[in-house]
């Protein structure tokens, strides 16, 4: 019950969303859902620490590649490129050159279910598709065909982990153990605490 409780998942802002100013618009947004910050950090991230981020792993690459050749078929493009793996590596340099090309926030959240709940409130990794009220629909106007069309990856304002487990990877990239808090907040107190309405 407790690890169920205290789920956690690595949240980054990226360099546009600081370059726009609307970090504490996006915050707030995590903790009106009751979400816990038990860690952040403002950095400016190396290539190497996002070269790490963004794993070089075949199969994942190769994923991706498949991922962005269906996207685009599925959008009626010309596809001038068909090697899955060189578009998966094109696309992860891309990625590593938006998240290393200026100071991110970085945040560890927790609450129960975060990583699928993060994962629903910033809405499709294509903002044209993203429904009206997630963050992506709300703030980018960005889209594959844009990005694809000038040769970089979407601007997709927020990463967040897309599993529990990818989640415990990339929290060890970017923080220290020491740099995670355990505390209980008024929120926790209200909806996890059982007998807290019955006093």
């Amino acid at each position: 019950m407790q690890e169920i409780l205290q789920e956690r998942t690595l949240v980054i802002f990226k360099p546009d969303v600081l370059q726009r100013q609307i970090i504490g618009e996006l915050i707030t947004r995590f903790e009106r859902k009751g979400f816990k910050i038990v860690g952040m950090k403002l950095i400016h991230p190396s290539k190497e620490l996002v070269g790490k981020h963004y794993t070089d792993d075949p199969a994942y690459l190769k994923e991706v590649g498949e991922k962005g050749i269906a996207s685009a078929l599925a959008r009626g493009e010309e596809i001038k490129e068909t090697d899955p793996m060189k578009i998966g590596n094109q696309v992860r340099d891309w990625n590593i050159q938006y998240l290393a090309c200026g100071p991110v926030l970085a945040m560890v959240l927790q609450a129960p279910n975060i990583v699928e709940a993060v994962r629903k409130m910033l809405g499709s990794s294509n903002p044209a598709n993203a429904d009206i009220g997630t963050i992506r629909a709300d703030y980018s106007p960005d889209s594959f065909f844009l990005a694809n069309m000038q040769g970089r990856t979407t601007r997709t304002l927020i990463h967040a982990s897309d599993s529990v487990e990818n989640a415990k990877r990339e929290i060890s990239l970017w923080f220290n153990n020491n740099e995670i808090y355990e505390y209980e907040t008024a929120m926790e107190k209200v909806l996890f605490d059982a007998g807290w309405s019955n006093k």
